[in-house]
């Protein structure tokens, strides 16, 4: 299949329409129309809806996506493996959530970097939902999230520990849960949002829902409120006297694993870096 085919369809399906679209991929909107037809007609099913300027995406076409990313990261994968194998160079994938680069991984890509040379690294943002199916796909290599996958074929290891502390913008003496008025709810994943709604049910609404910790830590700083963090991200706004920890709110711990294929053919890098995780502090 053609991937510019599935690279025209994942942008209509961002954009929601065909001029932007069209804008995006440098081309012309009747090119990007022509695009969706054909896939459509490979498919034999309509991917959008077209009502006169709204593109909406049906039903195939939800279910579609997925497949569309999957595809799209597997070539583009096999193309800098090819290239990399030119130079003898090795390629490791490594994906997770966007809060989890933020409070966890990013300082250690380096560490792995540096720690083993001649090894490619790929560090993708992945939804916890895409995860299972690239490693089994083999377009991930190694994933790191909280809830990791209870399947059979796939390897789960503990790395580390992340301690959450809810921290507020407010610089009173004594800040507390009840005085809260502008909440900001990071996704901690599955096992936060249920003892969050046990031990915090009379928050308020949040202003702000987000996955990613920068867009919450930012949005506090510039706007005020609270939102748990982890202890390690927040300790040096407190020093600076920009945030302060909420004196009557426990902190809630979050396991934090790393999913791979025993059977890779890279088993020997991706349990080096696993380690590199496990013992990074």
């Amino acid at each position: 299949m053609d991937t510019e085919l599935l690279k025209t369809f994942l942008e209509v399906g961002h954009t929601r329409h065909f001029g932007k679209a069209a804008e995006n991929l440098y081309l012309t909107p009747s090119a990007v129309s022509f695009r969706i037809k054909q896939l459509e007609g490979l498919l034999g099913v309509e991917l959008f809806s077209r009502h006169r300027n709204n593109i909406q995406i049906t039903p195939a076409g939800e279910r579609m996506r997925p497949y569309a990313e999957a595809m799209l990261n597997a070539w583009d994968r096999a193309q800098q493996d090819i290239a990399l194998s030119e130079n003898n160079a090795l390629q490791l994938s490594i994906g997770a959530a966007p809060n989890l680069w933020d409070a966890f991984l990013q300082p250690y890509i380096n560490l792995v970097y540096t720690s083993l040379p001649g090894l490619a690294l790929r560090a993708d943002v992945i939804s916890p939902q895409l995860m299972s199916r690239q490693l089994l796909e083999r377009s991930l290599d190694i994933a790191v999230l909280f809830d990791p996958p209870k399947v059979d074929d796939i390897k789960r290891e503990l790395l580390q520990q992340v301690e959450l502390v809810m921290v507020s913008s407010d610089m009173s003496c004594d800040p507390l849960v009840e005085n809260i008025k502008n909440y900001i709810k990071v996704d901690w994943g599955t096992a936060f949002n249920m003892q969050h709604a046990r031990e915090f049910s009379d928050l308020p609404q949040p202003i702000l829902h987000t996955s990613s910790v920068r867009i919450g830590l930012d949005f506090m700083l510039q706007n005020g409120g609270a939102a748990f963090l982890p202890q390690a991200l927040i300790q040096s706004y407190v020093e600076a006297g920009e945030l302060v920890q909420i004196a009557d709110a426990i902190s809630l711990e979050r396991s934090v694993y790393a999913a791979y294929l025993p059977d890779s053919d890279r088993i020997e890098q991706i349990q080096q870096v696993v380690k590199y995780f496990q013992n990074a502090q």
